[in-house]
């Protein structure tokens, strides 16, 4: 029997600092993949650094739903 090995799925993410309110549950959740600027505005810092899915609750649990995030490949945005 062979064994399945899923890939990870890259993704984008960014984060519009027009309506960011430096919240930082995004970097509280997502501590690789989001940093906070000298404004302590979230800025992404590495989509790498976290797995998609904390990525994904991190954006999912922002009061204000300023970050979005797309698949790096095909450009879906996966969220909001």
């Amino acid at each position: 029997m062979r064994g399945v090995y899923a890939m990870a799925r890259k993704v984008s993410v960014s984060v519009d600092h027009d309506i960011c309110v430096g919240n930082a549950m995004c970097v509280t959740i997502a501590t690789n993949a989001f940093q906070l600027n000298d404004d302590r505005q979230s800025t992404p810092a590495n989509p790498d650094g976290d797995t998609e899915e904390l990525i994904m609750e991190a954006a999912e649990n922002c009061p204000v739903s300023a970050i979005t995030i797309t698949d790096a490949i095909t450009g879906e945005q996966l969220f909001p």
